[in-house]
């Protein structure tokens, strides 16, 4: 039996019997886990354990009943603004629904890493920069998983995408995704396209490599146009359901929404 604390990032939140509550936690440490929050309705430290909340979890482990009780919560961001935005709110529990299914992609401090800094780019965004932010997220989760797609070099004749300048010609190609071999193919490479799902523009490529190139700071100075993010959106939401190896309730409970 033993007190500790925690960075942490409340995911979840269900009910456990009339008064009490099961928490699913996030932590660099230990990635996540459950904890039990004992009280009712007009306890403070429900009121402060809320999913997105994050900050220092306080923590009482009873290794002989092999359960967690929460103790106290010291929080430093509340996101308020995801109560009020319905695109947030979605993107919120999708973070955590991805987070929960792949263990946090067996790297919590990464995944811990990037997860608040979505969230806390997101409270401080507009919507539609944060709809541009949720497919960074997925396109840096997916290489924290390691399934992330080369977005420099053709998957059949490893040619640059990237090479030469960048035209009025370059702006016109279309780099199709292979989703049996997980790679993109050039325009050289796709003679037949009409049997690929998906199709991606100059523009688009350029973008998720410069994700996994550039810092952040310098990405979210991108300027993007809506057939890029449409491009972008609708494969990284299918390479991360993918990835989960099952349908995104979010998805489903979102559609409209996300």
């Amino acid at each position: 039996m033993r007190n500790f604390s925690r960075n942490a990032l409340i995911l979840k939140v269900d009910s456990l019997g009339e008064n009490n509550r099961n928490v699913t936690v996030f932590t660099p440490d230990d990635g996540i886990f459950h904890g039990i929050l004992y009280g009712g309705a007009k306890s403070k430290l429900r009121s402060l354990v809320s999913p997105m909340n994050s900050g220092v979890l306080y923590l009482y482990r009873d290794e002989i009943k092999n359960s967690t009780k929460i103790t106290d919560f010291d929080v430093k961001k509340y996101h308020l603004s995801f109560r009020n935005n319905l695109f947030k709110a979605w993107a919120s529990s999708l973070i955590a629904e991805i987070l929960i299914k792949t263990r946090a992609a067996g790297s919590a401090p990464q995944s811990f890493a990037i997860a608040n800094g979505f969230l806390d780019g997101m409270e401080m965004s507009e919507e539609n920069e944060s709809r541009l932010g949720l497919i960074r997220f997925i396109w840096r989760y997916l290489d924290i998983l390691g399934i992330c797609p080369n977005t420099n070099f053709c998957s059949h004749c490893s040619v640059s995408f990237h090479s030469g300048k960048f035209t009025g010609n370059s702006l016109s190609y279309r780099y199709i995704f292979d989703e049996q071999e997980s790679g993109f193919i050039c325009p050289d490479c796709s003679q037949n396209q009409d049997k690929y799902k998906f199709a991606l523009g100059k523009p688009a490529i350029t973008y998720l490599e410069s994700i996994k190139t550039l810092p952040p700071k310098e990405v979210r100075k991108i300027i993007i146009d809506e057939k890029t993010f449409i491009e972008m959106k609708e494969l990284s939401y299918y390479l991360i359901e993918k990835a989960c190896d099952s349908r995104l309730k979010t998805f489903e409970t979102g559609t409209g929404i996300l």
